[in-house]
């Protein structure tokens, strides 16, 4: 009986699996490989004519490439943003796990959960960054890129450094190691697993945001690869079949990244919480 159950819920889970994501990828395949006037019903069916080379070079070519200006800026944001990120995060965990007593570290952890509750404000920030010269640069988007990912990756990683036990940095210290010493040549060699977890859920995130880079950086010099969209949409016309090309193109990145480290998100992630 229990096999029989065992088997249904693994079929309604492969069926809705396949519902919320594999149909629709199939569509927007299909879509991205049509002409424009065969994409212009939007209708899942084969394409009459497959233009996927034509389509392809199209959309590389819009607006002077500018799809090839907004990949690099979404590489730089991306690699830049998770360095930071595992760098700070990690040594505020260790200082925060380590020394989890006082006023400033329930201060901090307070700031830690208000940055996880909270919702961002745009108006402020942008005001914030207009103040410091950073408003349309990239650099004050990694800043706020950072800002809102930290939380949640100091709470990783801190709940992987509470399982590594302190007579490691006790012995570190006894050898003369100081307090960056028992960090970066003790403490961060063991934290791979979550630092891996890190690195691929806010690359992936970082780089399929939206909403930030349209606000912070407006302007075509400072583009990232999701606002390319804006190419091909317009008030009178939109071309579906460049627009699917593009949400097809810069989706195989962050997919491949997912689909070859996903065992080692999911390891990363339940890593501190089985580790003894």
């Amino acid at each position: 009986m229990r096999g029989a159950k065992r088997v249904v819920a693994d079929v309604v889970a492969v069926f809705i699996g396949i519902v919320v994501f594999v149909i629709p990828f199939v569509f927007i395949v299909l879509t991205a490989v049509k002409t424009e006037e065969d994409a212009r019903d939007l209708t899942f069916t084969l394409p009459t004519q497959w233009q996927v080379w034509q389509n392809v070079v199209d959309v590389f070519s819009a607006r002077d490439g500018i799809l090839l200006t907004a990949f690099k800026n979404s590489t730089i944001l991306t690699v830049v943003s998770v360095v930071i990120l595992v760098i700070v995060s990690s040594m505020v965990a260790f200082v925060l796990q380590r020394r989890n007593t006082g006023t400033v570290a329930s201060i901090a952890n307070f700031a830690i959960l208000a940055g996880l509750i909270i919702p961002p404000a745009i108006v402020p920030t942008i005001w914030v960054l207009q103040g410091i010269g950073l408003f349309k640069t990239l650099t004050g988007l990694i800043l706020v890129e950072v800002a809102l990912q930290l939380p949640f990756t100091i709470l990783l990683f801190r709940a992987f450094i509470a399982t590594i036990p302190r007579e490691i940095d006790e012995a570190a210290i006894i050898d003369g190691a100081g307090p960056l010493g028992v960090y970066f040549r003790v403490i961060f060699p063991l934290l791979r697993p979550v630092i891996v977890t890190v690195i691929i859920t806010t690359s992936v995130f970082i780089f399929n945001d939206f909403v930030n880079p349209l606000y912070f950086t407006p302007g075509d010099e400072n583009a990232t690869v999701q606002l390319t969209l804006y190419n091909f949409m317009s008030q009178f016309r939109t071309q579906y079949n460049l627009l699917f090309m593009d949400i097809l193109i810069i989706t195989i990145p962050p997919l491949l990244l997912f689909l070859f480290f996903n065992k080692k998100i999911v390891g990363g992630m339940t890593a501190g919480s089985i580790k003894g």
